[in-house]
């Protein structure tokens, strides 16, 4: 009686000496992947019909590591390069359906006599470890993915408020684009971690990229710069726009009490370079 060892030993030479055939096969049950294997050869470096070829041998083998690995490795891949799921799917469902086409024909050949128990061992075993290739995939492309997506975030958080130093003691936040509630609570902390590492103690805010603020942003506005001062900081407060500084007015309130402002960026800047200069070289004065 064969073993199971002798068996999966046959089965891969059979699929090794069909090689040709089997991709030829593939091809034609992945209708949608096939036009993309040299597009996702050249956006990935993925090599999908060595893949599959290897996949195959990882399955029929039973090589449950290196199944786990390889499913990593891909998921790493194509969420690195985006790549999109629905063709590795199909793909894979693909070398399922030719690898069975493949068993078939090998049982054919050997003239195996193969009763259902046997059958349906080999078939839990092969579906098995396709499934647990996709499912391992999966769960580490959305991982992947998600990390991805977290530090991309986190980028965009920081990029989205770039305090710039001017002296040692001036520095300016240039605001741009809208701004909402979740910013609003971004600029906030890094706001009050710039200025407490860097030692700021003068914030030029520059508002002349923003066009429009609501009031739930407007007030938090007001506690960044109530921070600000208990950190020692002083809020320069520069080109607002006329559409904001009317939503002002109409709501009673004022950056008088709280901050100084000025017309432009650049009147902040003529003024507040010159100060810091003269504290550093009293007889400028």
């Amino acid at each position: 009686m064969r073993s199971i060892t002798d068996e999966k030993e046959e089965i891969k030479a059979f699929l090794l000496e069909h090689r040709d055939e089997f991709e030829e096969k593939l091809l034609n049950e992945a209708v949608n992947v096939r036009d993309k294997i040299d597009e996702i050869l050249k956006i990935g470096n993925i090599d999908l019909l060595n893949n599959a070829h290897k996949l195959v041998l990882y399955v029929v083998e039973q090589r449950e590591k290196e199944l786990i690995d390889f499913a990593n490795q891909e998921g790493i891949a194509w969420a690195t390069h985006s790549l999109t799921l629905a063709f590795k799917l199909e793909w894979v469902q693909a070398i399922r359906r030719t690898l069975w086409v493949y068993l078939k024909d090998y049982g054919k050949q050997t003239q195996t006599e193969v009763d259902q128990d046997y059958f349906f061992d080999m078939e839990k075993r092969v579906n098995d470890k396709i499934d647990q290739f996709l499912n391992q995939f999966f769960i580490c492309y959305s991982t992947y993915k998600d990390k991805l997506i977290d530090t991309q975030k986190r980028l965009v958080e920081n990029l989205s408020v770039p305090i710039i130093p001017i002296t040692p003691s001036v520095s300016i936040l240039p605001l741009i684009g809208s701004i909402d509630s979740f910013r609003s609570n971004i600029i906030e902390e890094k706001v009050l971690l710039g200025v407490g590492r860097m030692h700021i103690q003068t914030l030029i805010m520059d508002f002349s990229g923003i066009a429009e603020m609501d009031m739930d942003v407007i007030e938090h506005i007001f506690k960044i710069i109530d921070g600000n001062a208990m950190m020692g900081c002083r809020v320069v407060i520069t080109g607002l726009r006329p559409q904001i500084v009317r939503e002002l007015v109409l709501k009673g309130l004022s950056f008088e009490n709280k901050a100084e402002t000025k017309g432009t960026l650049q009147q902040a800047l003529r003024d507040y370079i010159k100060m810091d200069e003269n504290k550093q070289d009293p007889h400028l004065c």
